[in-house]
């Protein structure tokens, strides 16, 4: 068997995370002072830089002409990486406009989320060279299993985003909830690694393959042991949904988002969201299409668990990063509804958009996670902390401006309308609907009005109480511009939806 170099291009951005974080590696080990901020410019930079290196592909064959002067965008005027799927490493990485889309906002979102809680990690003298060097591995991690094409690929990308995110979360050393959460996200993500390989490992004996595509293959031709093959998906479905977080696999979610630092529990809010919903699409989505109707099934009893349990269990909350974990649990709810209504009756006619206005929902909400977590840290100084609900009792007296910001964000994640979150979720019950779940979208819908409540509390605290503390908030006027821009488009996405969703639809087409 003749031995054939494989296309290095298209992991550029990911050779390009991996070389800098080593070279920041050994940078900092000649260091003797100052090493943390080395550090975190050095990263900042990186990021940054694989932003703009995943874009390359996509802006060096866009015809800016056609795509700005039209009223439709069509592939070609996108350029050939959003119609066109390449492989590379024999099949084990996929280049597509799904990867390239993904990877940005999450490069973007672990910038900004490293940008907000800087001054967090220092005033708890947490932060450290280490701290950066993980968090890049983290998001190496992150993009290699955005752009998996394997099983093997997809298990590597989520070993390395684990590991670097059970240490980050146990990283204060000095604080006991900090080093239970990280204890019990180890052993919980444990299990859930194994569960994952075993199902791998049926879906190989059932297949004789690993790769997704042959997968597919194989299960459309009819070549596979259709109940090995059934039982590897049970467990593979297990794996992907402790990743989202969804009932019953959610028993991590709360004790880590609360006892992680909050800069921690940021950048586990978001950029993993965006991975877990690449693994989700890639494997069952494409992999496993030919069992769309088992899987789908499957997706259903988790979203109705996850959003009745976690609005429900989120109005008994009275620290707002446990609320904001058991709200995560309710969103991800609803990514998996609509994941559910791509395939119906073995018709994909709804995939390409209901695929897209999953892809739409975890990206809001990775952007509205990112400004609701940034103005905790602005909140929050040295010796104090910014995570009951009594920490935002009349905070419209102490700022009126970080009060409208943050109610804004809760705005959004309530869906009232007209903000984005209220569209994201009218996108996927739309699809819903089209699939003759009505009953699905009912309870949905009552739920999100049950779920209102917890959220417009905090505007009642804000806008209505008075403040048990009043001490100055201060910011510089870099991270005061970030994180108000980043609630300004989200203000912005709510008035004009139909920009993004029209994209990810075109994404989506060219990687289904």
């Amino acid at each position: 068997m003749e031995f054939q170099i494989p296309d290095f291009y298209p992991a550029s951005a990911e050779f390009f995370l991996a070389g800098a974080a080593i070279l920041t590696l050994l940078i900092i080990s000649f260091v003797k002072q100052g090493a943390e901020c080395v550090a975190y410019r050095l990263s900042q930079a990186a990021l940054l830089l694989t932003a703009l290196l995943t874009l390359a592909p996509i802006l060096a064959n866009i015809d800016f002409g056609q795509m700005f002067g039209s009223k439709s965008w069509t592939l070609e005027g996108l350029g050939f990486s959003f119609g066109h799927i390449g492989f590379t490493f024999g099949q084990m990485f996929i280049n597509d406009g799904l990867g390239v889309v993904l990877k940005f906002f999450s490069c973007i979102s672990v910038a900004a989320g490293l940008f907000y809680g800087r001054r967090y990690i220092a005033d708890r003298r947490i932060e450290s060279p280490e701290y950066y060097l993980l968090v890049l591995f983290a998001t190496l991690g992150v993009m290699v299993l955005i752009s998996a094409g394997s099983l093997l690929t997809v298990y590597l990308g989520l070993e390395m985003l684990s590991l670097a995110s059970y240490a980050l979360v146990a990283i204060n050393r000095d604080s006991i909830q900090s080093t239970e959460a990280g204890m019990k996200y180890f052993v919980l993500g444990a299990l859930a690694s194994g569960l994952l390989l075993y199902g791998i490992s049926m879906v190989y004996g059932a297949t004789q393959t690993l790769n997704i595509v042959d997968v597919a293959r194989a299960l459309f031709e009819q070549q596979a042991n259709n109940t090995v093959m059934l039982f590897g998906m049970v467990f593979v479905v297990a794996g992907i949904a402790f990743k989202l977080g969804v009932v019953p696999f959610h028993m991590w979610i709360p004790d880590v988002y609360q006892g992680a630092p909050t800069a921690v529990t940021l950048l586990i809010a978001t950029a993993p969201k965006l991975a877990a919903f690449a693994m989700a699409f890639r494997v069952l989505a494409v992999g496993f299409w030919a069992f769309a109707d088992q899987w789908q099934k499957m997706f259903i009893f988790l979203a109705i668990g996850s959003i009745v349990l976690g609005n429900l269990a989120a109005i008994a909350q009275t620290n707002i990063k446990r609320m904001l974990a058991y709200s995560a649990i309710s969103h991800m709810g609803f990514v998996l509804l609509g994941l559910t209504s791509g395939v119906v009756n073995g018709d994909p006619y709804l995939a390409d958009n209901a695929y897209a206005a999953s892809l739409f929902y975890v990206i809001t909400y990775v952007l509205t996670s990112l400004a609701g977590f940034g103005i905790l840290l602005l909140l929050s100084r040295a010796g104090f902390e910014a995570e009951t609900l009594d920490d935002l009792k009349g905070l419209n007296k102490r700022s009126s401006w970080w009060a409208a910001m943050m109610a804004i964000v809760m705005f959004s994640m309530a869906g009232i309308p007209f903000f984005v979150g209220f569209f994201s979720k009218f996108l996927i019950l739309q699809f819903v609907v089209a699939t003759d779940h009505i009953w699905l979208a009912v309870l949905a819908v009552l739920m999100s009005l049950i779920g209102a409540f917890y959220y417009l509390r905090i505007v009642k605290l804000m806008f209505f109480d008075e403040p048990t503390d009043n001490s100055p908030i201060t910011a510089g006027l870099g991270l005061r511009l970030t994180l108000s821009s980043n609630v300004l488009i989200i203000a912005l996405l709510g008035l004009s939806p139909n920009l993004l969703m029209t994209f990810l639809s075109v994404v989506m087409h060219g990687s289904f």
